[in-house]
């Protein structure tokens, strides 16, 4: 077996040569030799930094504990890069467009160049990725372990190894990173390095894939039958944890500082994105091919208890392969530190352009017009950066006690690193979002994240105490870390994701509706949204309050004397200007600006150019497209305004129809009390007369013929009654037979008037016009006499004029025939008029004995017959109009 010492001078060995394939690369790229250099295979290869340690180590011990489920951390990215790759393209044109260093400075540069924003983002990224340096640490160390020999033969410190490693790591970032300033510069050296690493670690998968396949388990046949033999093969699925894993690994694909690093900031042409949209998922398909075969092979050599997440180291170990055990050490290793370099890289950024650039100018007088170099300070922040980054992920590693699962402490940074997603998606397709929504939403999201992941991932009694976990802080249950707001049984990871994000995103949604972004937020959030229509129209200075001589002196502290003088030397050659210093044009102004935000941020090269120039001109792109939001907004102004006429037009058909509900219910009561007194009232004299004739000896003929005649008088009343009811209900179910036949109107009409006459209880003077009458119908006279009978007789008991009268009129209009039923009495209420064809509506309950099925009845009949009766308000009086059908009126011939 190898010793430790061995392969510590291969870690060495290995790592110079790294050095030298960046120190060749950055010599080719000065040049002027890029060539394959720039090609899209090597971005592809870049993004491989996404493939850390976790899933080179961690992705064997994921899927011996949970299955298939390791498949989500591979199938979130692939989804990106196959369906999303158009985000892809609006970042990197934005991030070229922007000059953004980081995620913090893209993020910035949306909601108006805010400083405070950049500072709360990096701060969220240095907390977030400093679980994954842990991990990082965790798998270099369990790797030596394991080639220091058995527990008890030596004292492997695995602690004390840590730390070694992590300073390590930090004079290799150091050494390696922070050579050159400007971060916007492409680090030719760095993404070959990279793609050097990615070669590497692959090819140690697959060889050690290769050997379990066909070296032990004896080809493909043998190990599909081990597979479906273990418990691996079981095809048990938690959907929720999919669902969220899946969302999960896709978010922080696209906010991970380092993958936005490799993935937006060292992009040299979008076009490389249409390569990498099946590349990188190629290359994961291949990294993720012999996961289970080596989790099966390594649940079945190895003993009970053993780390599953070392199998790719142990399992070849065990089978006396040290040089392919090595070679897996080397590719661990590789991504360990091509992800510890290029995430601290990127967040020594973020902290020296957003956290010390701004404090350290803010405590300078003398402002940006001083003479002195800012390079200095801006390297020096970066490598102490650098240093405390790391370091944080070694406390990390030391407090949470370095024993978790290396899947686990992924999932924890990726959660952490997700909670940029709403403010970086929603900042880039909607321009209605604020400053102030990114802002809440990301301290919300932040501190749920915080509070139930971060912290419970230290364990009971560390942070969290072991009744923290089971009751709550102070018993309250609804806020136990592990089951906010009482929601328990869900897995801790789903918790965590569902419950910041949902959180983050409703805060800031919320926030950015009840808030208005400023002028210059404004202004980027058009430059953002409509990237492709203006991303060669950037926003312009005045150029008419600087002056070259206080620009060069600027620029000179940032970027350094030789750099700035090329930069101004060839600005003044381009303009045909003798010297070195070129007319501060609002062009030159513009690039002045891209250059110092690629080394101190676009939030602090937006203060300094400020200061000096004094403000900053808006572009005729910039007003139109403000001009064309602001006509937004108007518009959705006056969609509101209309929906609000809709919605109270709606509300007050609404409250008619309650009320019309309500003078229902009301007349309902009514009948139901009426109706039971007009069955009651007859019921009762039938009965009382009944028992007087049974009862009473002696009675006379003529008492006899009285009583009789009285009885015979309420079964009359009694059976109309009855009638009336099973009449409507007959109607109303459509079980109604017509009788269809040809006749006179005229005829009709007489009928109905000498029936109603011939029961009248009172006299009313009729009016007709015969001449006008003379029409034939085809249709059930009888019910058609019926509606007749039954509005003259109201008008009989209901018109309450001195000389009752009542006018019957025949219209006769291109062919559409209705007879007008016309009295002079009191016209019906306004307020009754909507329900005197409901049932059991009567106008006046003190007035008439009808039970108010009349006009129900006739309304019935004329709809089964294919008329209409409708009421006609008369300045007299009240008019009843029957609509007879039209195909059914025929002209008299």
């Amino acid at each position: 077996m190898a010793s430790v010492n061995q392969l510590i001078g291969v870690s060495l060995g290995y790592v110079v040569f790294l050095f030298a394939v960046a120190f060749f690369a950055e010599r080719a790229a000065v040049r002027g030799r890029r060539g394959w250099l720039g090609s899209p295979m090597v971005y592809t290869l870049s993004l491989s930094i996404y493939c850390t340690a976790w899933t080179f180590y961690g992705a064997v011990g994921y899927a011996a504990r949970s299955g298939m489920e390791f498949v989500t951390i591979y199938l979130g990215p692939s989804l990106v890069m196959i369906g999303w790759w158009w985000i892809l393209r609006k970042l990197v044109r934005i991030g070229r467009a922007q000059r953004a260093t980081s995620v913090a400075d893209l993020i910035s540069a949306r909601y108006g160049k805010s400083n405070l924003l950049a500072v709360v983002v990096t701060v969220m990224a240095v907390i977030g990725v400093t679980p994954y340096i842990a991990l990082q640490l965790q798998s270099v160390t369990l790797s030596l372990s394991v080639f220091s020999g058995p527990v008890g033969e030596n004292s492997f410190n695995q602690p004390g190894a840590a730390f070694w490693i992590a300073v390590g790591l930090a004079l290799f970032t150091v050494l390696f990173g922070t050579r050159n300033l400007n971060a916007n510069e492409r680090h030719d050296g760095v993404v070959i390095a990279i793609a050097v690493e990615a070669v590497v670690k692959l090819v140690a998968l697959m060889a050690v894939g290769i050997f379990v396949v066909w070296g032990i388990a004896g080809g493909i046949g043998p190990m599909m039958e081990r597979i479906d033999a273990s418990p691996i093969g079981e095809w048990n699925i938690d959907r929720s944890r999919w669902i969220a894993l899946t969302a999960l690994s896709a978010a922080a694909f696209l906010c991970l500082p380092r993958m936005f690093q490799v993935m937006v900031v060292e992009n040299q042409d979008e076009r490389h994105l249409q390569i990498a949209s099946w590349a990188f998922p190629l290359y994961l398909l291949l990294m993720s091919l012999f996961v289970v075969p080596i989790a099966v092979i390594g649940l079945d050599l190895m003993p009970a208890g053993a780390n599953p997440d070392l199998f790719v180291l142990t399992v070849p170990l065990a089978e006396g392969r040290v040089g392919l055990a090595t070679l897996s050490f080397l590719g661990g290793f590789s991504s360990a530190t091509s992800m510890v370099i290029v995430a601290t890289l990127a967040l020594a950024t973020m902290v020296s352009n957003h956290v010390v650039m701004p404090l350290w100018l803010s405590m300078r007088e003398e402002g940006a017009t001083v003479s002195g170099d800012v390079r200095d300070v801006v390297i020096l922040a970066r490598r102490a950066s650098i240093l405390v980054i790391i370091g944080l992920g070694y406390l990390y590693y030391r407090f949470s006690g370095g024993g978790a699962a290396l899947a686990a402490i992924g999932l924890i940074s990726f959660v952490g690193v997700a909670q940029f997603l709403p403010s970086m998606l929603g900042g880039i397709f909607w321009r209605g979002a604020t400053r102030s929504g990114a802002l809440t939403g990301l301290i919300v999201g932040f501190a749920v994240w915080v509070y139930c992941s971060l912290l419970p991932s230290f364990g009971p009694g560390s942070i969290y105490s072991l009744s923290m976990f089971e009751n709550g802080p102070w018993g309250i249950a609804s806020l136990r870390p592990e089951a906010l707001f009482g929601i328990a049984g869900l897995d801790p990871t789903v918790h965590a994701v569902v419950w910041s994000l949902t959180l983050n995103t409703f805060a800031f949604l919320v926030v950015s509706l009840l808030s208005f972004p400023g002028p210059l937020e404004r202004l980027q959030g058009a430059q953002f949204v409509n990237v492709f229509d203006h991303s060669t129209q950037t926003r312009g200075w005045d150029a008419a309050f600087a002056t070259s001589e206080d620009l060069m002196i600027m620029s000179q502290r940032i970027l350094g004397s030789e750099e700035a003088q090329n930069l101004f030397r060839a600005e003044a050659r381009r303009q045909g200007v003798r010297g070195h210093l070129p007319e501060p044009t609002q062009a030159f102004l513009q690039q002045l600006e891209r250059e110092l935000a690629a080394s101190v941020g676009s939030a602090t090269a937006h203060a300094m150019i400020s200061q000096l120039v004094g403000g900053a001109s808006v572009s005729v792109q910039d007003l139109m497209a403000v001009a064309d939001e602001s006509a937004q907004i108007l518009e959705y102004s006056n969609r509101l305004e209309a929906k609000s006429a809709e919605l109270s037009r709606t509300a007050l058909k609404l409250r008619e129809a309650n009320e019309k509900l309500t003078a229902l219910s009301v007349q309902k009561d009514a009948f139901l009390s009426q109706i039971s007194h007009e069955l009651r009232t007859p019921m009762t004299s039938i009965r009382s007369f009944t028992e007087i004739l049974r009862d009473t000896e002696g009675l006379g003929h003529v008492e006899k013929n009285k009583y009789a005649t009285i009885i015979h008088g309420e079964t009359i009343r009694l059976t109309r009654l009855l009638d009336d009811l099973l009449d409507l209900s007959v109607l109303e179910n459509g079980q109604v037979n017509l009788n269809v036949e040809t006749g006179r109107l005229s005829d009709v009409l007489e009928q109905a008037v000498v029936t109603a006459q011939a029961a009248a209880t009172g006299p009313v003077a009729i009016k007709r016009r015969h001449l006008d009458e003379a029409i034939h119908l085809t249709t059930d006279l009888d019910r058609l006499s019926q509606v007749f009978i039954n509005l003259i007789t109201n008008a009989q008991k209901y018109c309450d004029a001195s000389a009752p009268e009542l006018t019957i009129d025949v219209r006769n209009v291109n062919g559409a025939v209705s007879v007008v039923f016309a009295d002079n009495g009191t016209p019906i209420a306004v307020q009754s008029r909507a329900v005197i064809f409901e049932k059991f509506a009567r106008i006046d309950d003190s007035e008439g004995s009808g039970a108010g099925l009349g006009l129900a009845i006739c309304r019935e009949i004329m709809t089964r017959l294919g008329g209409d009766i409708r009421y006609e308000p008369a300045a007299t009086g009240n008019a009843f109009v029957v609509d007879l059908p039209a195909p059914e009126a025929l002209a008299a011939q």
